[in-house]
């Protein structure tokens, strides 16, 4: 079962999506910020979202719907096959060092 996610009728929908490749990152989280709050005041009344720039850091930044920068499907397909390859060469690791540990044999 997927989960589910509601929100009020009163609020925007969200341009983007938890999950979401970005020119910025990947998007981690959102926040809304309500009409007649502060900071709402301070930001304007819309979507927050924060990213991580870079999934080797605990760095996140914030962003509002303006800020967010679509990447082209040609981009989220490289970003993907790069990732593809990636742990590609880290099961290969982990096979060298399964082959080691069991005597050159894989049958156990």
């Amino acid at each position: 079962m997927q989960p589910t996610i509601s929100i009020p009728k009163d609020w925007k929908y969200p341009k983007f999506w938890l999950g979401q490749r970005t020119k910025q990152g990947l998007i981690i989280g959102l926040e809304y910020k309500p009409v007649d709050t502060q900071l709402a005041y301070e930001y304007g009344n819309s979507w927050r979202y924060t990213v991580l720039p870079d999934k080797h850091s605990d760095e996140v930044r914030h962003y509002s719907d303006d800020q967010i920068q679509t990447l082209s499907i040609a981009e989220i397909q490289a970003e993907l096959q790069a990732e593809i390859e990636e742990h590609q060469q880290q099961i290969k690791v982990l096979e060298q060092q399964l082959i080691a540990i069991s005597g050159g044999s894989t049958d156990g």
